[in-house]
């Protein structure tokens, strides 16, 4: 059997971002959106889950969890670790930054699993009950951001977390992703099968692997059949960053402005009817339970 979720990323950012998921959850191009605590408009996106039109019939909603490139839940003096000494009360700005002090042990774990149960919790007092977590810019594909984040989540009820790794054949189906990640993506995937053994003991629930990640920017119509064609049986993930461009997007701090607008004629086009010729069962994070890989 062939599942797909289709996960937009960026939920709050704008209320663009905010009105095209929901637009493609409506028309069933899309199941699952993913929200930061600290997001411009999350408070926005949480409201209208929660009441409203979109009350009950919203697509699956993960937490976002940001350790860089944004601000903390936490009081900074608690989580001093995880800040740019450079910039008060932000984190690092780039994940080479994250990165590179991480390996080097500068990043206390015990900081990681307290702001992300601090991220979790400002979702669900507003009323949504959380499907999955993630991380912003993929940071849990090191193992130091993923053991805390696995606790963080099961003390806080969430039972299913993005396995970001994107396998070969999927990098293969987007031409317009440069050398440079491509290479990078193919490096990381030496930490997947640590994420697999770590998920497996948590007792946690996971997708065989992420599809997009290399086509963020470039995800087109033409992308997206040629990942259904070459997609085999499992559960997959495809992210995605669909969103009309407006004034607060052209302000926001994102490099993706027209692609959003790309991507979600692109989904709108292909996954209504494309999923279903080739034999794909469109699922959100929430389902895993039910059918573990």
């Amino acid at each position: 059997m062939k599942r797909l979720i289709v996960n937009a990323d960026d939920l709050g950012l704008t209320e663009g971002v905010n009105r095209a998921v929901f637009d493609l959850h409506r028309k069933s191009a899309l199941t699952s959106a993913t929200l930061m605590a600290t997001s411009p408009l999350g408070w926005a996106a949480s409201e209208a889950l929660t009441s409203g039109a979109q009350k009950g019939a919203g697509p699956g909603v993960g937490c976002h969890v940001v350790l860089v490139d944004g601000v903390p839940v936490l009081p900074p003096s608690d989580i001093p670790s995880l800040l740019d000494r450079r910039i008060p009360g932000k984190f690092r700005p780039t994940l080479a930054n994250f990165a590179f002090d991480l390996l080097r042990g500068r990043i206390r774990e015990v900081e990681i699993e307290a702001e992300a149960i601090a991220q979790i919790g400002r979702l669900r007092e507003t009323g949504l009950s959380l499907t999955h977590v993630d991380t912003h810019k993929h940071t849990h594909v090191f193992p130091r951001v993923l053991r805390p984040l696995l606790r963080a989540a099961s003390i806080s009820g969430v039972r299913s977390i993005r396995n970001p790794f994107e396998p070969a054949w999927s990098i293969a189906t987007a031409p317009g992703a440069s050398l440079f990640r491509r290479i990078q993506l193919t490096v990381l995937r030496s930490q997947r099968a640590y994420f697999l053994k770590a998920v497996a003991a948590s007792g946690m629930a996971s997708t065989d692997g992420a599809l997009g990640i290399a086509a963020t920017g470039s995800l087109t119509a033409v992308a997206i059949r040629n990942l259904l064609q070459a997609m085999p049986k499992g559960t997959w993930e495809l992210v995605c960053h669909p969103g009309y461009v407006d004034d607060d997007l052209r302000n926001a701090r994102t490099r993706l402005l027209e692609s959003r607008e790309i991507e979600y004629a692109a989904l709108l086009e292909v996954i209504p009817t494309a999923v279903a010729d080739a034999g794909v069962t469109l699922i959100d994070f929430q389902e895993l339970t039910s059918c573990r890989i």
